[in-house]
C-alpha cells in the first residue's frame, strides 16, 4: 500500500520534508512521540494513532515514543503560557497507562509496535555531554526562527527549559534513526519545528536518509479542536469519559464535518464512505454517516456491547425503555438535566403529583393532575394515567434513581440519597 496516498486522500497529511523520498521508504521504521502529560489518551491521539496505522499497513515498522523525559518538561509549541511541571512520579504513571492504552488499540488492528520512552537514554546523558554533542549543532538563530518559538518569545515569553525541548526532541530522532532504524518522524503538524529539528540534527552527525511528515491540528467547522466538548477533553479511558458520552460526541458532529472525520478515524474505506457521502445529500434527516461515526468509533474503542448500550442509552432521550440500564448509566444520560435528591423516607411517601410539583416541572397539583388527564406525564420514560400513583421503591431504577418526564423532551432526574 501506499501510504503516502492513502494519508493524503484521508486528509492525514500535512507537511513532508521530502515527499518522494518518503515514498521510497521501507524496511525501515518510523516512529511517533506523545508526551505523557495525562492518564489517558485522549481523542485528539487517535489522529496520529490512525496514522501510524496507515503507515504501518504498508510495512513500515511503528515505534510509540512515550516521552518520560521531555513530558516532565513539557512541549512550548504554540502553547500561551509553561506547562505545570509534573512530578516524576505522575509521569512514570501515565507512561505505563498510555503504553497499555496503546497497547490495546493496536492490537485490535493487528499491529505489534516498538515502545520506547526517551527517559531512558536521557538519563544516561550528562548535562555537559548533552550541550557538547548535540546543543553545539544549533546555532541560536535557527531555534528563534522556529514559529513555535517566536509565538512565544512575542508573548509571554519562555524559559530555558522550555527553549530546550526542541533539542530533546531532536535528540529522539537522531538516537532512534542510529539505533533502530528509524528513517521516518512523524506527528501533528505544531511539531514541525522540533521534528525538523531532528532532520537538522542527523545530517549535521553527518547520516543521510531520514525524513518527516506531520498531519493536521484538526477542528470542527466551527474552530473547536477535536475531542472538546461543553463538558472538557473527551478522553479515551471509559471512567474518565464514559462510552455514552463518547458515543454521543461523534453522533452530534454536524454535516460539514462528519465525512471528514470518518476518513481521519476509521478503517472504513472509500467505497463505504462515498456511500455514507450520498446519504448526506439524499437523507440528511435520518443521520446516517453520524451514527456510522459514533458506532464505528465508540466499537473500536470500548466495544460492541458498549456501543449497544450507547445506542439503548440514546433511544431513551427519545422516550425509549429504561429497563436494563444502571442507575449510573440513567446519570450519565441525564447529566445534564436538572435533578433533584431526595431522602427515602420522602420519596416513598409521596404521590406522583407530589413529584412534580417538588421537581416544579408543574406548579400546583392542580395543573399536574390536569398534566396526567392530557397523556402528558412520564414516570421512567412509561405513561402516567393514574393521578392518585404512589411512588414506592419499585419505581427507583438501579434502586437509587428515577425519571420524571413530561411532554416529549422534559425531563428531571430524581436521586434517592444515601
Amino acid at each position: 500500500m501506499d501510504f503516502v496516498n492513502e494519508l493524503t486522500w484521508r486528509g492525514l497529511l500535512e507537511n513532508s520534508s521530502d515527499i518522494e523520498s518518503t515514498k521510497k521508504l521501507s524496511n525501515c521504521s518510523f516512529y511517533c512521540g506523545f508526551d505523557p502529560t495525562a492518564p489517558s489518551l485522549q481523542i485528539g491521539n487517535l489522529v496520529p494513532f490512525m496514522a501510524m496505522v496507515h503507515i504501518a499497513r504498508a510495512g513500515l515498522k511503528p515505534i510509540v515514543l512515550l516521552g518520560g523525559a521531555t513530558g516532565a518538561i513539557g512541549d512550548p509549541s504554540f502553547k500561551n503560557a509553561e506547562r505545570i511541571s509534573l512530578d516524576q512520579k505522575i509521569v512514570k504513571e501515565n507512561v505505563e497507562k498510555q503504553r497499555a492504552q496503546f497497547s490495546t488499540l493496536f492490537k485490535k488492528v493487528g499491529i505489534e509496535p516498538a515502545f520506547v520512552n526517551n527517559a531512558d537514554w536521557f538519563s544516561g546523558i550528562s548535562f555537559i555531554d548533552f550541550l557538547r554533542d548535540v546543543g553545539k549543532y544549533f546555532t541560536m538563530g535557527y531555534m528563534l526562527q522556529k514559529e513555535s518559538i517566536k509565538s512565544r518569545i512575542s508573548g509571554d515569553g519562555l524559559s530555558f527549559t522550555e527553549f530546550s525541548y526542541m533539542l530533546l526532541q531532536a535528540y529522539d530522532f537522531f538516537h532512534l534513526f542510529k539505533n533502530d532504524n528509524c528513517k521516518l518522524h512523524v506527528g501533528g503538524s505544531d511539531q514541525w519545528g522540533n521534528i525538523t529539528a531532528g532532520l537538522e540534527l542527523i545530517r549535521k552527525k553527518g547520516f543521510e536518509g531520514a525524513s518527516a511528515l506531520t498531519f493536521p491540528l484538526i477542528t470542527n467547522s466551527q474552530g473547536k479542536k477535536l475531542g472538546k466538548s461543553e463538558s472538557g477533553t473527551l478522553w479515551i479511558d471509559p471512567t474518565l469519559t464514559s462510552p455514552f458520552k463518547f458515543h454521543q460526541y461523534w453522533l452530534n458532529v454536524e454535516d460539514r464535518d462528519v465525512i471528514r472525520f470518518i476518513k481521519l478515524l476509521t478503517l472504513l474505506d472509500q467505497t463505504k464512505i462515498s456511500e455514507l457521502e450520498k446519504t448526506l445529500t439524499t437523507a440528511p434527516e435520518k443521520r446516517e454517516s453520524q451514527k456510522a461515526l459514533a458506532d464505528a468509533m465508540c466499537t473500536f474503542i470500548h466495544g460492541e456491547s458498549a456501543t449497544d448500550l450507547a445506542n439503548k442509552s440514546a433511544a431513551v432521550l427519545f422516550g425509549g425503555s429504561m429497563q436494563g440500564l444502571s442507575s449510573k448509566d440513567l446519570q450519565d444520560i441525564f447529566s445534564d438535566v436538572p435533578s433533584t435528591t431526595l431522602p427515602k423516607d420522602k420519596l416513598v411517601t409521596s404521590s406522583y403529583l407530589d413529584l412534580l410539583v417538588e421537581t416544579k416541572l408543574s406548579k400546583s397539583k392542580g395543573e399536574a393532575k390536569r398534566l396526567v388527564a392530557s397523556g402528558g406525564a412520564y414516570l421512567n420514560n412509561e405513561r402516567v394515567s393514574d393521578s392518585e400513583l404512589k411512588i414506592t421503591t419499585d419505581h427507583l431504577l438501579g434502586d437509587s434513581v428515577m425519571v420524571l418526564r413530561t411532554g416529549k423532551k422534559t425531563y428531571h432526574l430524581i436521586k434517592q440519597s444515601t
